[in-house]
């Protein structure tokens, strides 16, 4: 997939609608994680050094097209101000704002327009007109969205001249590595609470990794494919025949398939659980397994760090709660000894390795966008890249 570039088009002086992903994770108005905003500002800076006037178009959570003042983009445009050392002006008001003539202004959350999801070509098509207004020139920088046909993701680079900029870039850039030519052996880690949100990555990338660890919620679909007892887990009772079909391809092409061989129970979910450690075949009817064991967690490290590429996406436990995030570290340690390249796939993992105590710089890359990732590494078409070609 080739896509217009940030040095492509000539932004001197331009009125600039760029669209990044600022969907950071909020805590009573406070951002707890500002990855997502520090991603934003290459971008930010080249278009501000090349004089260009910027309105930042950037969505917070779900509203559904009502505003909910727990999802304002205030919070982020005061952080914006402190990291960029310049002043970002904050819009309320989404249609009709009143922009100036140059520096930033961040508009409010875009989904608080109905217009923005919508499934009606027509009324997404109306609000990128009205966002259109504002500017000369689309640069598509929230590469977290691309997965989704929205008017300030897809609509708008039908109507104004557009390009990619450099988040967006280095994202494709990097999953092309993973799926067109990895350096092997390449492992991919896979965690998360559902097997479901990971089907379609799994099936994709079977016939292309050499070894394939699972952790998190999802493993105990696997266990219990096995016939294995798994207490009061999770589990995807529905997707067993499919898991059964996966464990038996991988098993054909000769993939190692990692499954924790023990884990880590409590009798509910709850910080202050007291956690046993049994073997992945004898977890108690009364218990939930809230972590890989740290033997599994040793074998994960063990097999992933010793490959060229590593794509990880999900925890393998509960990391908020101390007593079952020794999984997650081990494995996101593991990936900071790999000698190629490993890439933390977004969402939960990216903030998964930052509570953790760990650097981004600790990786070879930090992916923004879960949904966005796993589905291009599913191989779909994503809307938003579609529309930069």
């Amino acid at each position: 997939m080739k896509i217009a570039t940030l040095e492509s088009i000539d932004v001197r002086g331009k009125r600039v609608l760029l669209r990044c992903d600022l969907n950071v994770p909020l805590n009573e108005g406070v951002i707890t994680d500002d990855g997502r905003i520090r991603a934003s500002l290459p971008t930010i800076r080249y278009l501000l050094e090349k004089g260009a006037a910027i309105v930042i178009v950037a969505h917070l959570g779900r509203p559904k097209g009502e505003r909910k003042a727990e999802l304002s983009l205030a919070p982020v445009a005061k952080r914006l101000s402190e990291l960029l050392g310049v002043e970002v002006d904050f819009s309320e008001t989404i249609i009709g704002a009143k922009i100036k003539p140059s520096g930033i202004t961040l508009l409010e959350n875009i989904r608080y327009e109905a217009g923005e999801t919508s499934k009606d070509e027509k009324e997404r098509e109306a609000l990128a007109k009205e966002l259109a207004t504002y500017a000369d020139i689309f640069i598509s920088d929230g590469f977290g969205a691309v997965h989704r046909k929205h008017a300030s993701v897809y609509d708008i680079a039908k109507i104004l001249p557009h390009a990619a900029g450099y988040l967006v870039s280095a994202e494709v850039e990097v999953l092309q590595k993973l799926t067109q030519s990895p350096e092997r052996p390449y492992g991919v880690a896979l965690g998360g609470s559902k097997v479901s949100d990971k089907i379609g990555v799994i099936a994709n990338l079977l016939e292309k990794v050499d070894v394939l660890a699972i952790g998190g919620g999802m493993l105990f679909t696997f266990l219990a494919a096995q016939g294995h007892e798994i207490g009061k887990s999770l589990v995807e009772s529905d997707l067993i025949p499919t898991v059964k079909e996966i464990m038996a391809r991988a098993e054909k092409l000769g993939v190692k398939l990692l499954l924790p061989t023990d884990i880590v129970v409590a009798l509910e979910f709850a910080a202050d659980s007291k956690p046993t450690i049994v073997s992945a075949d004898a977890i108690p009817s009364d218990q939930m397994g809230l972590d890989i064991g740290p033997e599994s967690a040793k074998d994960f490290a063990d097999s992933l760090s010793k490959c060229k590429t590593v794509f990880w996406n999900g925890p393998m436990g509960v990391f908020e709660f101390r007593n079952f995030s020794n999984g997650t570290k081990v494995v996101a340690d593991s990936l900071t000894r790999v000698s190629g390249i490993s890439v933390v796939g977004g969402g939960d993992s990216a903030a998964a390795v930052r509570k953790l105590g760990f650097k981004d710089s600790d990786f070879g890359y930090i992916s923004t966008g879960g949904g966005a990732s796993l589905e291009y590494l599913e191989g779909k078409q994503l809307p938003g890249l579609e529309v930069l070609q």
